[in-house]
């Protein structure tokens, strides 16, 4: 009886050291969008991340990254804006109603708790290579993942030629999880 109670919690102690299969709490993470619009820091976000997320903080080569949100859910607190970007030329919702990304490839940093995601991020219909960094701490339900990056609009051809819309987009992400 000690025996297997000393191995439980030998094997609990170290449960965040190893792979665990996880899937984002939609309810309690970020997908944050900010733009110049007319010159001005114009932000968003989207909501109802999903996906699988296969993650080793000891070994992070083992570890993936596929997750998708619904482009309908683009909000900017504005309904008249957000309905105008799930037209054609922006988002396209009607034929490209999810945003994808999906690693390639997870690697660790010198620092602790730091790593970087390599994959390809999806965005109406348009897929391309994006590198980033990003951080995990781990929580009693799994993990909070951490980080941002930029794209610019015009190569996913969202925005069209529009003069008045910056093309570099930064996206900020937090990413809280819980066991599959």
């Amino acid at each position: 009886m000690k025996k297997n109670s000393i191995l439980s919690l030998l094997l609990l102690a170290f449960a965040p050291l190893m792979a665990q299969n996880l899937q984002p709490d939609a309810d309690k993470s970020e997908v944050k969008f900010t733009i110049k619009n007319f010159g001005v820091n114009t932000g968003g976000d989207f909501k109802g991340l999903k996906g699988s997320i296969i993650f080793d903080a000891s070994k992070p080569a083992q570890s993936s990254f596929d997750i998708s949100i619904e482009a309908t859910t683009v909000n900017t607190d504005v309904n008249s804006r957000d309905n105008h970007l799930r037209k054609a030329e922006y988002f396209d919702v009607a034929t490209y109603p999810q945003i994808t990304f999906k690693t390639d490839r997870v690697t660790g940093s010198n620092k602790q708790g730091a790593y970087f995601a390599n994959g390809k991020l999806t965005i109406k219909g348009t897929t391309k290579d994006i590198s980033f960094p990003f951080t995990a701490v781990a929580t009693d339900e799994g993990y909070t993942f951490a980080g941002s990056f930029e794209i610019n609009r015009r190569d996913f051809k969202v925005g069209g030629n529009s003069m008045v819309l910056g093309d570099n987009v930064k996206v900020e992400l937090v990413v809280n999880t819980k066991k599959k």
